[in-house]
C-alpha cells in the first residue's frame, strides 16, 4: 500500500512538472462566493528571505480573466490572496471521472519590475451534493412461471450526477424482502452497474401472480444519499435480451469539409427479442457532458449522428460521447457504446490577440508613469490560434521607440518600456501589436491601443527672469505693490502648484518688503514706509 501511494505521488509530481504548474490548491465545490483558497505570496516563497518592507513591494495581478479559461471563477488580490468569485459547481464545470481543475495565471511584480508569471492550478473537489435517481419511481417487470431458479432480470439502474467515482458509485439492496423468492445481484455492463433480480424458487402463477419489492440505491458519499424504486413483479413472459451494438467503441474522424446534412456516423444495435422488446431507440447516455451534447444531433430511430449547426471546428480537437441503445421492453433494457470523434481542421484562421494591462484606463488604453524604468512591465499579451500545424504557429511584433514585446512562451508575451518617457515632452502614444501565423498564405491580426504617460513631479520651477529689478519711492504706504514676480512649472497637479517666499541672505529681519498674493499673482509690496532704495 505504501509503495502504491508513493507511485501516485511520483506520477502527480511528473504531471505537475510537465504542465509547469507553480502552485496547486484544493477547493470544494458548492462553497460560498469569496471562499478563501490560499495565499500565493506565502506559498510561492517569493517573499523569502525579503524584509517586511521589501515584501510589501511584491504585487500580484491576475491575468486572462476569461470564461473560456475558467479563470473568471477566481480572484487574486494585490497581496496574493486567492478567493472564489462564485459558487462552484463541479458537475457543470467538469466531466465524469476526470480531474476537475482550472488554471489561473498571475503576474508578479516587485515594485514596477516584472518578476515572473505564476501558473496556479486549482483542483475543484467534488462533494456529495447529488442523490442517486432512478429514471422512474415505479417499474413493472415480468417473470415467467416457467423460469428456473437462478434466472435473472435486469432492472433500472440509478444515476448519480456527482462527477467523482466515490460520490457517484452506487450500491443496491432490497428493503423488507419478507421471504419472497427474489434476491439481488449487480452486473457491470459497458461500465454501468446494472441491478438484477434473481429468482430464488419456481413461481406458480395460479398461487400468486404478482409481487412488490422496494429497491434502494445508495451512493458512496459521506454521509451517503439514497433513492428507492418500487418494483412490481408480474408472473408472465418478459424482455430477456438486451440490445447489442455492432461494436463497443467507434473511432471516427471528421474534417471541416464535412457536409452538415450527412451523418458523421450511424450506430447500429440489434435485439433478439420480438415486438416492442426488439425495437431499439438511441440516446445520449448521462456520462456524455451536456456541453458536448449541444454540438451533436442524434436521430433516436436510425442511430444517425450529425454535427449541430453551432459546431465549430476551432473549439476542440476531440470529443468523447457515450451512446446508449434502449429497447422498447417494460422495463427497457439498454447498452452503451463509446464514440471517439477526432476533429481534423484544415482551415487557416487569423490569430486572436488579447491584452491585459497592468494599469488599464479602458479596454484599449493604459496608463504608464513617466518615471517608469526601462523594462518596466506594462501588459500581458496572449495570442490564440487554434489552427493546427504551421497555421497555428504565431509570431508577434511591436515596432515603437518607447515600448517593445518580450517573449514569455510560444504564444505569450510581456509588453515593457523600451525608452525613457517624459510627459512634458509627450504625454500620449498610439501603439499597435501585429501578429501573423506561419500558414500559407500568412494571416495577420493587429491590435491598436493607446498609452497615456502620467505625470510625476520631476521638473523644478523656473523664474521667467534671472533677475527682477524694481524701483520704489520712500514714504510709500504699507502694502504698496512695487513689482510682479512670476515662475513656471510644467508638472501637473500639486507638482505644478507654486508658492513663493523671500530669502534673507543678510539675516536682516528689517527688510521692508513682503510677498502678497493678489488674485492668482504674487507681488512684492511694502510692509512699512522706508527711505528710497533699490531692490
Amino acid at each position: 500500500m505504501t509503495a502504491y501511494i508513493g507511485l501516485l505521488c511520483l506520477l502527480h509530481l511528473l504531471i505537475t512538472l510537465v504542465l509547469s504548474i507553480d502552485i496547486t490548491y484544493h477547493v470544494k465545490e458548492e462553497g460560498r462566493p469569496h471562499t478563501y483558497i490560499g495565499d500565493i505570496a506565502v506559498d510561492s516563497n517569493l517573499s523569502h528571505p525579503l524584509t517586511h518592507q521589501q515584501h510589501t513591494l511584491i504585487t500580484f495581478t491576475q491575468l486572462q480573466r476569461t470564461v473560456e479559461s475558467g479563470s473568471h471563477l477566481f480572484n487574486v488580490t494585490n497581496s496574493g490572496k486567492l478567493y472564489t468569485t462564485q459558487t462552484l459547481d463541479a458537475e457543470s464545470l467538469c466531466t465524469y471521472n476526470k480531474e476537475c481543475s482550472r488554471i489561473v495565471k498571475v503576474a508578479v511584480r516587485k515594485g514596477k519590475t516584472f518578476m515572473k508569471i505564476l501558473k496556479i492550478k486549482i483542483l475543484i473537489e467534488d462533494v456529495n451534493d447529488h442523490s442517486p435517481k432512478f429514471p422512474k419511481n415505479e417499474i413493472e417487470i415480468q417473470f415467467s412461471e416457467r423460469d428456473r431458479k437462478g434466472d435473472k432480470i435486469p432492472i433500472l439502474n440509478a444515476i448519480d450526477e456527482d462527477i467523482s467515482i466515490k460520490n457517484s458509485q452506487i450500491t443496491y439492496m432490497i428493503k423488507e424482502n419478507k421471504r419472497e423468492p427474489f434476491s439481488l445481484s449487480v452486473t457491470k455492463r459497458d461500465g454501468i452497474f446494472i441491478p438484477e433480480l434473481i429468482l430464488g424458487d419456481k413461481l406458480d402463477r395460479e398461487v400468486k401472480d404478482s409481487y412488490m419489492l422496494t429497491l434502494e440505491a445508495k451512493d458512496g458519499g459521506s454521509p451517503p444519499k439514497t433513492a428507492t424504486l418500487k418494483v412490481h413483479i408480474s408472473v408472465t413472459d418478459f424482455n430477456d435480451n438486451i440490445p447489442v451494438f455492432s461494436q463497443k467503441l467507434y473511432n471516427i474522424s471528421v474534417s471541416n469539409s464535412h457536409q452538415r446534412h450527412l451523418p458523421i456516423l450511424t450506430l447500429k444495435a440489434t435485439d433478439q427479442d420480438s415486438g416492442d422488446n426488439g425495437k431499439i431507440s438511441y440516446h445520449f447516455n448521462h456520462k456524455t457532458s451536456r456541453n458536448i451534447q449541444k454540438y451533436f444531433v442524434l436521430d433516436k430511430k436510425t442511430g444517425d449522428l450529425f454535427l449541430h449547426d453551432n459546431f465549430q471546428f476551432t473549439k476542440k480537437q476531440s470529443y468523447k460521447l457515450f451512446i446508449e441503445a434502449q429497447d422498447g421492453g417494460n422495463p427497457p433494457l439498454k447498452t452503451v457504446a463509446r464514440v471517439h470523434i477526432y476533429v481534423i481542421n484544415n482551415r487557416n484562421t487569423a490569430p486572436l490577440i488579447n491584452i491585459d494591462f497592468v494599469s488599464p484606463l479602458s479596454e484599449s488604453s493604459a496608463a504608464v508613469p513617466e518615471d517608469s524604468e526601462v523594462d518596466s512591465f506594462i501588459a500581458y499579451v496572449m495570442v490564440t490560434d487554434t489552427d493546427s500545424g504551421p497555421n497555428g504557429e504565431v509570431i508577434c511584433d511591436l515596432k515603437h521607440d518607447k515600448f517593445k514585446l518580450a517573449k514569455i512562451d510560444s504564444k505569450e508575451y510581456k509588453m515593457i518600456v523600451k525608452g525613457h518617457l517624459d510627459r512634458e515632452i509627450r504625454d500620449h502614444y498610439k501603439v499597435s501589436i501585429v501578429c501573423h501565423d506561419m500558414g500559407s498564405p500568412q494571416l495577420e491580426s493587429k491590435k491598436y491601443f493607446s498609452v497615456k504617460v502620467t505625470d510625476v513631479n520631476d521638473v523644478e520651477p523656473h523664474f521667467t527672469k534671472e533677475t527682477f529689478q524694481f524701483l520704489t519711492y520712500e514714504n510709500q504706504k504699507v502694502d504698496f505693490p512695487i513689482g510682479f514676480i512670476n515662475a513656471t512649472d510644467p508638472d501637473l497637479g500639486d507638482g505644478g502648484q507654486l508658492t513663493y517666499s523671500i530669502i534673507n541672505d543678510n539675516n536682516n529681519d528689517n527688510i521692508p518688503f513682503q510677498l502678497t498674493k493678489i488674485w492668482i499673482y504674487f507681488y512684492i509690496t511694502t510692509n512699512r514706509s522706508r527711505n528710497e532704495r533699490h531692490l
